[in-house]
């Protein structure tokens, strides 16, 4: 749990018990429900010993991983994990809505409008919106985490893999990162998130993968990336050095989308890429001491130390690590949901208004986004309901939980936890992998500060 001092100033994470405990004895107060924030009544910073934490990040195209660390010679414990999901997609399929819509209306016997063409210029450094979003989020949650936690350093992914690594042939950080304990981490990356973790030839996911040449270099193949693939192991043992062409004969349209999609791009690796500079820019920015790595040098990490793969995991495990000695057993999801819109129409295909919205936003002291719970005494819906409120104006409000949506709930039994932010909260279990140490219930937790 994050803790403030009296004046609202960040002091060290505390165990979950202990927020308990001092809020019991009226010591502290909450300031924020998700995440759990207090703030204590009879301390200051000044009063505390306060080690800092520091914030790993690992970003990615719908999600982002976030993990609140403490460090000590190489070893860390993680504290606190948030998962952001993105709605870059839905911005993209918004703006595309939105251009159809007017060049509709432009192509029609209507008003006439004036065509433009190269009078729309692009600053340097010009991100699409659907882009600029996933950089603002976490550049949002990372000043949120500063206020709540005396943040030193963050570790940062600017790049999935390493391109020049993948093409130079050369030494570019010594010789131990291309030919050492790392060598061949760069390409497994690039072709695991290439071909979506799954065997090319079979479709099967979550076994063992192996690297194949989809033309074998008996038969005059090369070690290029655009000839690697992955293959399960008995499919790779099955094709051997046959050619690709004769091991798929009877499949021509799986042989096909091999062909096409062995040449293809990560066009969503690139433009992760992109966002990925574009957000350490911002980091930089911000005065904190950002520290850089790569994907290859993450899965490394988390090879040694035996855990899972996760979003939250992964941020835990950028830059250079000892050892991980604790993590968080549950994850914050974090949905960007945004905060609604402006236009209170609804437009048909055609894109002219067809019905119109209330003026006002708040139905019996709630509006849509609220986190609330409902308590449902009897009924088909009985129980206890926690999570994103959608409100109708006749009273019946629909409550979105980790478990799906909950429709028909009466105001009466809505109970207001936090108002709407942007964001849609939820608490997963983190992944666990059988190889890794049980972790204890939220990695142990830290004291507030000194607090006795």
């Amino acid at each position: 749990m994050f803790v403030l001092d009296r004046r609202g100033h960040p002091l060290d994470p505390c165990h979950p018990a202990r927020a308990r405990r001092l809020l019991a004895a009226g010591r502290a107060v909450v300031v924020r429900h998700t995440p759990f924030v207090i703030r204590l009544k009879d301390r200051s910073a000044a009063d505390c010993v306060v080690n800092g934490v520091a914030i790993g990040i690992d970003p990615g195209s719908k999600h982002t991983g976030l993990a609140v660390f403490t460090g000590h010679d190489g070893s860390r414990a993680g504290r606190y994990a948030i998962q952001l999901d993105h709605r870059g997609a839905a911005i993209r399929d918004k703006l595309a809505s939105r251009a159809a819509y007017r060049r509709g209306r432009r192509s029609r016997n209507l008003r006439h409008r004036a065509p433009r063409f190269l009078n729309r210029t692009k600053p340097p450094g010009w991100l699409a919106p659907s882009l600029r979003h996933r950089v603002e989020t976490t550049m949002s949650w990372v000043a949120r985490l500063t206020r709540w936690a005396p943040v030193t350093a963050v570790h940062v992914e600017r790049v999935s893999f390493d391109t020049h690594a993948l093409s130079a042939g050369r030494p570019l950080e010594g010789v131990k990162y291309q030919q050492g304990t790392l060598a061949g981490y760069e390409v497994r990356e690039y072709l695991l998130a290439k071909w979506e973790r799954t065997c090319a030839y079979c479709g099967a996911s979550g076994v063992p993968l192996n690297l194949d040449h989809i033309y074998p270099l008996s038969r005059g193949g090369s070690d290029r990336i655009s000839n690697l693939t992955l293959a399960c192991i008995g499919c790779n043992q099955t094709k051997n050095a046959t050619p690709v062409q004769e091991f798929l004969k009877d499949k021509p349209a799986l042989l096909a989308r091999i062909l096409k999609q062995a040449k293809a791009p990560l066009r969503d690796a690139a433009a992760v890429n992109a966002t990925r500079w574009a957000l350490w820019r911002a980091l930089e920015a911000t005065g904190l001491s950002v520290h850089t790595a790569s994907g290859g040098r993450t899965k490394w990490n988390r090879s040694r130390t035996g855990a899972a793969k996760s979003h939250t995991l992964d941020a835990l495990h950028v830059g250079p690590l000892g050892d991980v000695t604790a993590w968080p057993s549950a994850v914050l999801v974090v949905k960007a949901t945004g905060r609604g819109a402006y236009a209170r129409t609804r437009p048909d295909r055609y894109g002219f208004p067809r019905l119109r919205l209330p003026r006002t936003k708040q139905v019996r002291g709630f509006a849509t986004g609220d986190l609330v719970r409902a308590t449902v005494p009897a009924g088909k819906k009985a129980g206890v309901h926690t999570g994103r409120v959608a409100v109708r104006s006749t009273g019946s409000f629909n409550i979105t939980t980790r478990h799906g949506t909950v429709q028909g709930i009466g105001h009466r039994h809505v109970h207001l936890l936090q108002r709407a932010d942007g964001y849609g909260y939820t608490t997963h279990p983190e992944t666990r992998h059988r190889a890794a140490f049980p972790p204890p219930p939220e990695g142990g937790g830290l004291h507030a500060g000194g607090i006795r």
